[in-house]
């Protein structure tokens, strides 16, 4: 496993929320899908905030999951802008793990999400028009 820096970003998390059973695969681990499904919710949100109005993922890059997420975990994902092009954006996003009962966070995946900011009939307009 890759040296990792165990202290969550500055900030407030995008999202948190908690991982239930029902979003655990055969072996009692959260669904690697369930957690993606959760980094694209908040990189969605800066997404949106930022081009002011609708904006759909294009791509997922670099995605990588370093620990596994436990029922009962609470999950918080952060999500930062990192690039900004005439229609589209680049989100910076990393998850994070913590124990129900415990202090100690990890980091548990991190991905590049790219999102083109839409109009009304899904074609791409310029960020913050």
């Amino acid at each position: 496993m890759a040296d990792i820096a165990e202290v969550p970003p500055e900030g407030h998390p995008a999202i948190r929320v908690v991982a239930m059973p029902a979003d655990t695969n055969a072996n009692g681990d959260i669904f690697g899908g369930w957690l993606v499904s959760m980094m694209d919710l908040a990189a969605g949100t800066v997404a949106s905030q930022h081009s002011k109005g609708r904006a759909a993922t294009i791509a997922i890059d670099g995605m990588m999951f370093h620990r596994p997420v436990q029922i009962g975990d609470t999950v918080s994902v952060y999500a930062d802008l990192i690039g900004v092009g005439r229609t589209s954006m680049k989100i910076d996003v990393t998850a994070w793990r913590r124990s129900r009962d415990g202090a100690e966070h990890n980091r548990v995946t991190h991905g590049t999400f790219t999102f083109v900011a839409i109009d009304d009939q899904g074609r791409p307009r310029p960020v913050g028009d």
